[in-house]
C-alpha cells in the first residue's frame, strides 16, 4: 500500500486534530495455570457465520490488501467468521477462538468486539477471547487504508455485519459443544510456499489440532500454516476468502470435519507458490489456481498420520505492552481516523506509542504464542542475515533472541495477526529506510534488494519489544510453575 496520499493531505495542521493521550503503566500479565488435567477430557464446539453485505453490487466496498481504491465488483465466495469453543473442564471456563476471513483487525476494534461479546462471556463463563485474521487480501477493508485516501476505506455497515457474524458463530460454537479427545499432529509441506525476501526462512510445517467427539459426530480441525492469503492477487476485484475457503471446503467434503484456520509467521514475505503465474494472470485463471492451492493444502492437512493425544489442561497469560510508532504516516492515519487506533504519548517525551498484546497458551505440552503482527520468520526461528549479507552491514547480534529460543521449544506454535495488526515486524539488522522519503518510498539496498516492508511497519524497535514482552511472559510462566 502507499501512504503518501495520507501524508500529503494531512501534514498541515495535524497537531490540532488530537489531544494528548498519555500512556499509563501496564501491569505484568498473570499466568492462569492449570496444573492437573481433567479426567473428563475436552469439550469443544464449532460455529460459523457468513460476512457478506446484501448490497455488495450497489454500494461501494473496498477490497483490502493491495492498492487503495479498488471497489468490489462482485463475489466469488463469501467471507466467514469461524469459531472454536475449547474447554478443558477445569471449571475455569472455556476459551473462544475466532478466525475471520479478513486482512486484519486493529486492537481497538478487537477490544470493541470483545465488549460486544460481553453477554456471551457472562452467560457461558468464557475464559478468553482470541480474534485472528487469515490475512485475506480478497476481503472487504476492515482497517481503513484501502479506500480513496485520505478517507477511510472501512464501511460501518460491514463492520456491523462482521461483529454480528462473530456473535452468531460464537453462540453456535457454544451450542455445538461436545466432549471428546484432542489430538496434535504435524506434517511438512515442502513444495507450496515461497519467500520473496532474503533470507529464505519460514516454517514449512502444517500443524493440525483435531477434536474427535466421543459420540462419533463431526470432527473439528484447527489448522495453522504460514502464508499470506493472497493467491487471487492484486488484479482481483471480487470478494473471496481466497485459498482458505477451498482448504475448508475440501476437508468438509472429504471428511465431514469443519475447520478453523490461522496463519503463522508470514512476514518477509511468505506466500503460496503459483506455477505459471504470469500465464495464469494473463489468461484470467488465478481463481482456478487458488482453488487448486486450497485443495492441495487440504490434502496435506488430511494426510497427517502421526498424532498424539493432548491432556485436558489449558493455561493462559496475556501481556499488554506499548510499541513506538516511528512511522509518522501511521500516526497521521490514526489522528485522521483512517486507522481506528489510539496513539499514546509517553510521559516526559513526545514519543508516540500504540498499545497491543501478546497471548500465550499451553494446551498440555503444546506451547502457542498469539502475535499481533506479520512477523518475519527469522525473528521466530533464527537464520538472520550476517553482517556481510545485511542491508547496511549491520551484525545479527543486534537482533533479538528468536522466539523459539525464548520459549526453549523449537515446536512453539505461532499464530500471526492475532488480536491486532501492527504490520510487518523486521529484524533490526536488515531494516532500511529510504533516506529521502522514509516510510513513504521503499529503499533499495547495496545488493539491489527492495525494502518495501519497512514502509508498512511501526519502526525498527518493534521486534525487540515483542521479544522482551515474550521473555516477560516466559519468566512469569516459569515462576508460577516452580512454586
Amino acid at each position: 500500500m502507499d501512504f503518501s496520499k495520507i501524508a500529503s493531505s494531512a501534514l498541515k495542521g495535524i497537531n490540532s486534530l488530537a489531544k494528548t493521550n498519555y500512556a499509563q503503566m501496564l501491569p505484568d500479565g498473570e499466568f492462569d495455570y492449570t496444573k492437573e488435567a481433567s479426567e473428563e477430557g475436552f469439550t469443544a464446539g464449532f460455529g460459523k457465520a457468513v460476512m457478506l453485505p446484501d448490497d455488495i453490487k450497489t454500494k461501494k466496498y473496498y477490497i483490502a490488501g493491495y492498492g487503495e481504491n479498488n471497489p468490489a465488483k462482485g463475489v466469488i465466495d463469501p467471507q466467514y467468521a469461524h469459531a472454536l469453543w475449547l474447554d478443558d473442564n477445569s471449571g475455569k471456563g472455556g476459551h473462544l477462538f475466532i478466525s475471520l476471513d479478513i486482512v486484519g483487525l486493529l486492537n481497538k476494534d478487537v477490544n470493541n468486539l470483545r465488549n460486544a461479546l460481553g453477554e456471551f462471556k457472562e452467560i457461558t463463563g468464557c475464559r478468553t477471547i482470541t480474534i485472528m485474521s487469515t490475512h485475506n487480501h480478497a476481503g472487504i477493508d476492515t482497517m481503513g487504508i484501502w479506500g480513496r485516501l485520505p478517507h477511510t476505506g472501512k464501511s460501518k455497515k460491514f463492520m456491523t455485519i462482521m461483529f454480528n457474524a462473530v456473535i452468531t458463530a460464537a453462540s453456535a460454537a457454544y451450542r455445538d459443544r461436545r466432549k471428546g479427545k484432542l489430538y496434535l499432529g504435524r506434517i511438512e509441506v515442502p513444495d507450496m510456499q515461497e519467500d520473496i525476501r532474503t533470507p529464505e526462512v519460514y516454517s514449512k510445517t502444517l500443524t493440525r489440532l483435531r477434536f474427535v467427539p466421543d459420540d462419533g459426530t463431526r470432527e473439528i480441525y484447527f489448522i495453522n500454516f504460514a502464508s499470506h492469503s493472497e493467491s487471487l492477487q492484486g488484479c482481483n476485484s471480487l470478494v473471496s476468502a481466497d485459498f482458505p475457503c477451498y482448504l475448508r471446503e475440501k476437508i468438509r467434503n472429504d471428511t465431514g470435519a469443519e475447520t478453523i484456520y490461522g496463519v503463522g509467521a508470514i512476514g518477509g514475505m511468505i506466500s503460496m507458490k503459483i506455477e505459471d503465474e504470469d500465464k495464469l494472470r494473463k489468461e484470467n485463471r488465478l481463481l482456478e489456481s487458488t482453488r487448486n492451492i486450497g485443495f492441495r493444502l487440504a490434502d496435506y492437512a488430511m494426510s497427517v498420520t502421526e498424532e498424539y493425544e493432548l491432556k485436558a489442561k489449558i493455561s493462559h497469560i496475556k501481556q499488554e505492552f506499548y510499541v513506538p510508532v516511528e512511522n509518522p504516516v501511521l500516526t497521521i492515519a490514526c489522528q485522521l481516523g483512517i486507522l481506528n487506533a489510539d496513539a499514546y504519548t509517553l510521559p516526559y517525551s513526545d514519543e508516540k506509542v500504540l498499545k497491543t498484546e501478546l497471548n500465550y497458551f499451553e494446551i498440555d505440552s503444546l506451547k502457542i504464542l498469539m502475535i499481533p503482527c506479520e512477523l518475519f520468520p527469522e525473528l521466530a526461528y533464527g537464520g538472520y542475515l550476517s553482517e556481510d549479507e545485511s542491508a547496511e552491514g549491520l551484525p545479527p547480534e543486534i537482533n533479538p533472541e528468536p522466539l523459539i529460543k525464548i520459549a526453549e521449544d523449537e515446536n512453539l506454535l505461532i499464530f500471526g495477526l492475532a488480536n491486532d495488526e501492527l504490520g510487518y515486524v523486521l529484524p533490526p539488522n536488515d531494516f532500511m529506510l529510504n533516506t529521502d522519503a522514509p516510510y513513504l518510498d521503499r529503499a533499495i539496498d547495496r545488493f539491489g534488494r527492495r525494502h518495501y516492508e519497512e514502509t508498512n511497519s511501526m519502526g525498527p524497535d518493534t521486534a525487540a519489544i515483542i521479544a522482551e514482552s515474550f521473555g516477560k511472559i516466559i519468566n512469569q510462566v516459569n515462576t508460577v510453575k516452580s512454586v
